[in-house]
């Protein structure tokens, strides 16, 4: 199975899966404590996710710009605003089993636990397309580059000569 056609099975699997799960919970937790208080907890949750989203937003926004004043590449500013987007997505759906990663994506010290496993996910996603893609074998990748096929050598059978480049200036 190619990487595209198991990606399209897991987003659908999680389109299927994830409201059947949110409606389960939330008839579970109707059960236990009433309509009425239900809803009410859905729409404080709901309150409380946008008074987070916006704080949080307003001090990524705010580090984004001291990290870009400073002159510093601004990696970790951009991946936390990243993730806030993704938790104020999740929290704007309805049900608590979203809000409950949506509010782990907020959260201060919740955060860079997030950043690490979004990190992963994306650093194994583009090393599966690197290897899947019709060019790889045309740049092999350098064994200190970490992706898949690295440590073996290039096709052609050809001697590998290891040296160093100097480069003279032309005015001396």
């Amino acid at each position: 199975m190619r990487i595209e056609e198991t990606m399209r099975l897991l987003l659908f699997l999680a389109f299927l899966v994830v409201p059947v799960l949110e409606i389960w919970l939330l008839i579970q937790v109707g059960s236990v404590i009433g309509a009425p208080a239900t809803v009410a907890l859905l729409i404080a949750d709901s309150l409380l996710g946008a008074w987070l989203v916006r704080r949080e937003g307003r001090r990524a926004w705010r580090a984004l710009q001291t990290a870009l004043q400073s002159g510093r590449m601004p990696d970790r500013e951009l991946a936390d605003g990243g993730i806030i987007l993704v938790g104020g997505t999740l929290l704007l759906t309805p049900g608590f089993f979203t809000d409950v990663f949506g509010f782990l994506c907020l959260i201060p010290f919740t955060r860079p636990m997030m950043r690490r496993l979004g990190s992963w996910f994306f650093e194994r996603r583009i090393k599966n397309m690197a290897a899947a893609s019709p060019y790889a074998n045309l740049f092999p990748p350098s064994p200190s580059s970490g992706f898949p096929g690295a440590d073996v050598p290039p096709q052609g059978g050809g001697r590998v000569v290891h040296g160093e480049v100097i480069r003279e200036d032309r005015d001396s």
